[in-house]
């Protein structure tokens, strides 16, 4: 599907669609547990991923149609062996989360993915398994999908490097706490995307589940058993998700965009209401109330780093190419291990589109004195990050824009143009 949108203003109220990041924990911690109801779930691609390699497991995932909520039962903390390879289609989480869950299970677990997932590293959580005692191996010996891992692994501690990505410490966590000795992860490199094994550890608490940080990175005892308070769990809106609604309002806002379910929570791209109070945006944040209220003004460039908010780029692009001056997106080069380059692709497509950009490995300045937006066909590079992104440089852009590959939003925010359709915004899709 591709979408064009014309230059548009917004305005009105939208709901935030639930994190994708507790979602997919939420559903692996009631697969550990004997089960539970998880309310408000977000059901897209990627949480489907997690919930189909649960039913593998020898659990059950079951959607209720009428309220959305999903009845999970559990394979009470050890999985069994697959009776099918688990595919994880374009979900690097659920790789990554289940990986770990399969080094449980007595026998081999096959894990495959969508090309897009075969070329994204894997290798220090297969060497963290093997360095516990299982067996963890890639089909192509490098370090990549299709994986095949044999268990169980028994626990103990285990050395990984945090800059590549904190999945893996989220994954030996949730899986630790069932072993026998427990996992504790002593951490080589300083780590990234910290707020994300934050979450891990605020969903394993909500799942009764004691994890914690050490002075070398983190641990979890063993022997422990997942069980929902009063048997369910609630999913909380989603922040990189709200991140697009935001920035919606604050480049194209006519009045306002109001945001609901912008609750407080560990998810690190939180950050977005910060750095669009740094630009200059007119944002009022009510916590207590979980509403977010945007309103376009003239933004300035700033330097703001992605070290724990990767998802975060691709907005924070678009903000800049709006923006007066530069902005410099640093420590990025983590991002480029997305389900695209997402340094490279906001580079490209931007540029298509009239901007002006630099890139560095690890950096991105978008020079926005120097840039026209200008609508263009984009390539939205399977990736709903970037598709989103660009979404919102099109209702600034002088014409039309046309996103190529839009169904990808499936993967996080399946409604989004419906969503953006409502608060005003002139788009046509073309199958």
């Amino acid at each position: 599907m591709d979408v064009t949108i014309t230059p548009s203003s917004v305005r009105g109220e939208a709901r935030a669609p639930p994190s994708k990041s507790y979602t997919h924990r939420a559903i692996l911690a009631a697969g550990y547990a004997d089960g539970a109801l998880v309310y408000d779930p977000l059901w897209s691609a990627d949480t489907r991923a997690t919930a189909r390699a649960v039913d593998l497991f020898g659990g059950d995932v079951t959607r209720n149609r009428e309220t959305g909520h999903l009845e999970v039962d559990g394979f009470g903390g050890r999985p069994a062996v697959p009776p099918d390879v688990i595919d994880c289609d374009n979900s690097g989480t659920t790789m990554r989360l289940v990986t770990a869950a399969a080094a449980l299970a007595d026998g081999t677990t096959v894990l495959t993915g969508d090309a897009s997932l075969r070329s994204r590293p894997q290798g220090p959580l297969l060497e963290a398994i093997a360095d516990l005692g299982g067996e963890a191996d890639s089909t192509r010996e490098n370090g990549q999908a299709p994986l095949v891992v044999t268990g169980p692994i028994e626990g103990g501690e285990v050395s990984i490097p945090g800059d590549v990505s904190s999945q893996y410490i989220s994954a030996l966590l949730m899986a630790g706490a069932t072993t026998d000795e427990g996992i504790e992860v002593d951490l080589e490199t300083e780590l990234k995307s910290a707020p994300y094994v934050d979450v891990t550890i605020e969903v394993l608490e909500a799942f009764g589940i004691d994890a914690r940080h050490t002075d070398d990175g983190f641990a979890v005892d063993g022997g422990q058993f997942y069980e929902a308070t009063d048997g369910e769990y609630h999913v909380p809106g989603d922040f990189s998700s709200i991140s697009y609604l935001a920035a919606a309002g604050a480049v194209a806002g006519d009045d306002a965009v109001r945001v609901r379910g912008a609750y407080p929570s560990a998810q690190g791209d939180t950050a977005i209401v910060d750095i669009l109070e740094r630009m200059g945006a007119e944002i009022d944040w009510h916590r207590e109330d979980g509403i977010l209220e945007v309103a376009s003004s003239d933004l300035e460039g700033i330097e703001v780093s992605v070290e724990d908010t990767p998802d975060l780029l691709p907005t924070i692009a678009v903000l800049g190419a709006v923006a007066d001056g530069d902005t410099r997106i640093t420590n990025a080069e983590h991002v480029r291990y997305k389900e695209t380059d997402r340094v490279s692709a906001m580079a490209e497509e931007l540029e298509t589109m009239g901007v002006s950009t630099t890139e560095a490995d690890d950096a991105l300045t978008i020079h926005g004195d120097e840039s026209t937006l200008e609508g263009a066909t984009v390539d939205g590079r399977d990736d709903h990050r970037v598709i989103m992104s660009l979404a919102i440089a099109a209702l600034v852009a002088d014409g039309e824009t046309t996103i190529t590959g839009a169904e990808h939003v499936d993967v996080s925010f399946p409604d989004f143009f419906e969503v953006l359709y409502e608060l005003g915004a002139k788009l046509e899709r073309h199958e």
